[in-house]
């Protein structure tokens, strides 16, 4: 008997529209706060490589400890108050610069804050879906939560572009401050009741239940190549987050209104992504998914580096990899995140969603961040954005290499893994 599909999940549908519009709002943030240290406060790359870092730091000295007190508490409570605590801190951005004293030391303040309390979302998130829909119906719901990000994809970079020219990048923040309050009241009116966490099996310091949790990363045969090849995409990815502004507007000489266009490409492509990632992982096994949308979304990442010529020649060769890149590592993204939830108990999950993104956000971007400025600053921007693409295509060879091309299903492994025991 066919399931009855999420949509018509009445919590799931809240669920789905308030991240749908959180996203929408982050995705303004994230085109605005570079936006807001370039064009506003006259930022460099060693300065945007700062912004990088100053997140990740949040990272690294909380996402541990974070994912063990989502493991021993209720999930739904901690989503619903970092939303609105993130809501305060980006509000403080417009109202320094309507009070002239914006700097780019809050940028760093609130930066750094606001991954503090990204490291308790990015731990609780993945460890609630499960519980409101079932680890049956994971890689369903994550399909259609990854739509929910792709959408805000289509539609954030072109109107955060289009708001930043009409309003300024400072006042432009006040959309994301606004969707956070949306996503907490979506979260409120859940009515499925969460259950209490259960009883701890020990009494063990948080210090050992951090342990726990970098331990079963580090011994499982699938989750670790995924942990071992995030740390090397993110280093390299990282060289986007600091470059690719300054690339585009620098470089290729594209507007704020263009560069939102070209991002907002990779958000139609995520959503054709999302719409077919549940048939490509049925079709191909999710472990087989997983490796050739990778090599997909490099093959076409190279053009990034090449783009040049007319204005309308490197709008096109920047334009086709988000579009058609960002929808393959949608449906890669998918598989991943659906692969830990189906291997992993429950009991660790939130430390070992915490884990990979330690490893990722916390160690890969601060040392990619610093890198991608330094390498910058010796061979050019373009330079390092051709550096970064060819680290990250480096990185799949360890997924090729590992247990995961074997990997039909999360249901096969773990009943071929009790077998071996």
């Amino acid at each position: 008997m066919q399931a009855v599909s999420l949509w018509k999940h009445p919590d799931f549908r809240k669920l789905w529209i308030g991240q749908t519009i959180s996203r929408l709002g982050s995705v303004v943030t994230r085109t605005a706060v570079p936006l807001v240290a370039i064009l506003v406060l006259g930022a460099g790359p060693l300065e945007m490589a700062y912004l990088v870092v100053a997140a990740s730091a949040a990272t690294l000295l909380f996402g541990l400890f974070a994912g063990a007190w989502v493991d021993r508490l209720r999930r739904r409570p901690i989503l619903i108050g970092t939303d609105l605590i993130r809501a305060a801190l980006l509000f403080s951005i417009p109202a320094a610069q309507a009070l002239g004293a914006l700097r780019m030391e809050q940028l760093y303040v609130v930066t750094f804050l606001d991954g503090c309390l990204a490291t308790f979302f990015s731990a609780a998130y993945p460890a609630y879906v499960p519980s409101l829909i079932g680890v049956d119906r994971v890689v369903e719901g994550n399909s259609k939560l990854a739509m929910s990000s792709s959408i805000a994809e289509v539609g954030g970079p072109g109107f955060a572009g289009a708001l930043v020219q009409i309003v300024s990048a400072p006042f432009a923040i006040l959309v994301d401050g606004a969707s956070f309050v949306v996503s907490a009241v979506a979260l409120l009116m859940i009515r499925t009741p969460e259950a209490s966490r259960p009883a701890r099996e020990s009494t063990d310091r948080i210090v050992r239940e951090v342990v726990e949790g970098l331990q079963l990363v580090r011994r499982h045969a699938i989750v670790f190549p995924l942990a071992a090849r995030s740390i090397i995409a993110h280093v390299f990815g990282s060289f986007y987050g600091v470059l690719y502004s300054l690339y585009l507007l620098r470089e290729l000489h594209l507007d704020p209104f263009l560069l939102g266009v070209v991002i907002s490409a990779g958000g139609v492509g995520s959503i054709v992504g999302s719409v077919f990632a549940s048939r490509v992982v049925a079709a191909l096994g999710i472990g087989p998914a997983i490796i050739w949308t990778a090599i997909g979304a490099s093959a076409i990442g190279v053009l990034t580096p090449l783009a040049q010529g007319p204005l309308a020649l490197a709008t096109l060769m920047v334009f086709l990899p988000q579009l058609i890149g960002d929808g393959l590592q949608t449906i890669e993204g998918v598989g991943e995140i659906s692969v830990v939830q189906g291997l992993v108990p429950d009991r660790i999950l939130g430390r070992a969603n915490a884990t990979l993104e330690v490893v990722s956000h916390g160690v890969g971007y601060p040392v990619g961040a610093l890198l991608a400025a330094f390498l910058a600053e010796q061979i050019g921007v373009r330079g390092g954005i051709a550096i970064g693409w060819a680290g990250m295509a480096a990185s799949i060879a360890l997924l090729i290499a590992s247990p995961i091309p074997r990997v039909k299903t999360a249901a096969s492994w773990n009943a071929a893994a009790a077998a071996a025991r």
